[in-house]
């Protein structure tokens, strides 16, 4: 038969570093109960969403551009032919027209007069390597196709 062995107990600082380790993953382990007026993370309140009427874009002015800047997605799109990309952000659009010369985005935004967005904004560029291009030369060699 063995000889029994003592009951063996740390000394008090082993004891009270153990707990200290221990601590932070129990801590993690417990759950927080999280309600609708804060986010998650930081701890900041949420605001309720308002809806307010569209405020007005700001409108290009180059020349050239006349008949695309005020234009609709209708009116574009007999301009320029189907768009190859119709892109919705928000109550934003994007439309892009491509050609051999260039491509041109479109960027239609509502107004507080129009039900339809209108295009406020037109960019181009090269189709070969994306440098910017003269817009309203785009808009014409697209137009001339």
């Amino acid at each position: 038969m063995l000889p029994a062995r003592p009951f063996r107990t740390l000394p008090p600082f082993r004891t009270l570093a153990g707990l200290c380790l221990l601590a932070p993953l129990l801590a993690a382990c417990a759950s927080t109960a999280t309600t609708g007026s804060t986010r998650p993370g930081n701890g900041q309140p949420v605001r309720t969403p308002v809806r307010a009427a569209p405020r007005d874009p700001t409108f290009q002015t180059i020349p050239g551009l006349e008949g695309v800047i005020g234009a609709t997605e209708a009116q574009l799109t007999r301009q320029f032919g189907q768009p190859r990309l119709n892109v919705w952000e928000g109550d934003a659009r994007k439309l892009q027209f491509t050609g051999r010369a260039c491509v041109l985005d479109v960027f239609l935004y509502p107004t507080a007069q129009s039900k339809e967005p209108l295009a406020s904004y037109v960019d181009a560029r090269r189709s070969s390597d994306s440098q910017d291009v003269d817009r309203a030369a785009c808009v014409a060699a697209l137009k001339g196709r």
